[in-house]
């Protein structure tokens, strides 16, 4: 099949300006919620002593988090254009970094803060004296699964608006 040129972003000013029609689409508030609740995911784990695999959690949880920022401020601002190869596949980037990266890394995530919760839950006790991370395991781990169901929807999103045959996120 013919390749078809780039999606268009918003006409193009002078001065940077917000692409508004993108933040009111159901991919930008997806993409609000993703940084909001990603946010409290690692800031959760990050403010608490954590040690083994949980090292790999904050890496993946900050990762994706760092990704998604870059990929909404990139599509509010309707500057996807100017990164190489990728902007003229915008919604195919954001499908893939939905599915895989977000949906993949977030579901490990929120395994590795499950079961350190498991490991926890004896000291969730009444009585139980010494420091305890079972709420923060815990807490990091529904974040976490909230926002792979985030990611989830968004990639859904994007990948029925590709079988639609359409080229652009909104």
């Amino acid at each position: 099949p013919p390749t078809a040129p780039p999606p268009p972003g918003p006409p193009a000013r002078g001065s940077l300006s917000l692409h508004r029609a993108y933040l009111r689409s159901p991919l930008g508030l997806l993409r609000l919620g993703q940084l909001a609740l990603g946010a409290a995911f690692w800031v959760t784990v990050a403010a608490h002593k954590y040690e083994g695999a949980a090292h790999f959690a904050l890496f993946a949880a900050v990762l994706v988090w760092l990704l998604t920022l870059a990929l909404f401020g990139l599509s509010l601002l309707g500057r996807w254009e100017l990164v190489p190869w990728l902007g003229s596949r915008w919604l195919l980037t954001n499908l893939v970094h939905d599915l895989a990266l977000g949906v993949g890394l977030y579901a490990a995530a929120t395994g590795i803060m499950g079961h350190k919760a498991k490991q926890r839950s004896f000291c969730n006790l009444p009585g139980y004296s010494q420091h305890c991370l079972y709420s923060a395991y815990l807490s990091a781990s529904i974040c976490g699964s909230i926002t792979a169901f985030l990611y989830l929807f968004s990639g859904l999103y994007c990948l029925s608006r590709r079988c639609q045959d359409q080229r652009d996120i909104i």
